[in-house]
């Protein structure tokens, strides 16, 4: 599941990026609201927020996007989920917010500042709307928090390899195996790993232990070129491409 912020550099170009990843062969896509104060992403996604932000970019305009993408595009997207901070949500409404949210052709939402003890409103209007509202696992959440936060959690686990922020990372924890092997003994949703994936050898590593990867970092370095390093779109679309190619193989290998 590749990650793309909304509105970096503009919402056109964010259109062609989820375009191209879908025809790459991945299976989910992560569209980031654009947030000025995220609590987990690391210096490359916060980057990406700024541009978007200076540039104005508004959720309204966020949906529209999504849903000139969803009904136009002549092959079908794989799913694409939402993460937005709960403050982005709580401000358009929760109920306005989800319903715009479907109308967008969103399969579901990741809030990482929402806690699970306080997620209840929002995981029924989402159960409602046909929406997942997919839960964060970090590796500092205790079995106790865990089993309840699996309460609530639908669609799958967002399993946070390593505790920090999100970016690029030469090697996974040694400890993540250990929590994926027993997350799998608490739950049936899917697993998905997140946090400092961005080479195929990652993937492979994960063999067995994890039905699927968030790779965030890696990829949104190569559009934010577009703006920091005026590298032209199509260069850096190939580049996007070519690692979901990469990593779409590994995965494959993987299962």
């Amino acid at each position: 599941m590749p990650f793309v912020t909304a509105g970096d550099p503009d919402l056109a170009t964010t259109k062609r990026v989820i375009a191209e990843l879908g025809g790459r062969g991945v299976d989910l896509i992560e569209v980031g609201f654009p947030y000025s104060d995220p609590i987990a992403d690391g210096p490359v996604i916060q980057a990406s927020y700024t541009r978007a932000l200076a540039k104005k970019v508004h959720v309204a305009e966020i949906f529209a996007a999504l849903r000139d993408l969803t009904q136009s595009e002549a092959k079908p997207l794989p799913p694409l989920v939402a993460m937005v901070a709960y403050a982005i949500i709580f401000r358009w409404g929760p109920e306005r917010f989800v319903r715009d949210a479907r109308e967008a052709g969103l399969a579901g939402l990741i809030v990482p500042d929402l806690p699970a003890d306080e997620a209840t409103e929002l995981a029924t209007l989402c159960r409602s709307a046909g929406l997942d509202l997919i839960e964060l696992i970090a590796p500092t959440t205790t079995p106790e928090r865990t089993k309840r936060i699996l309460q609530t959690a639908s669609g799958f686990i967002y399993c946070i390899s390593v505790a920090g922020t999100t970016g690029v990372r030469d090697q996974l924890p040694v400890e993540l195996k250990q929590q994926l092997t027993w997350l799998k003994t608490q739950t049936r949703l899917p697993l998905a790993v997140g946090f400092g994936i961005s080479r195929p050898d990652q993937v492979e590593s994960l063999r067995g232990l994890a039905d699927g990867v968030i790779v965030g970092s890696a990829i949104v370095r190569h559009i934010g070129a577009i703006s920091e390093q005026n590298a032209p779109t199509e260069a850096a679309l190939r580049n996007v491409g070519q690692l979901a190619d990469d990593m779409v193989a590994a995965t494959h290998r993987a299962g």
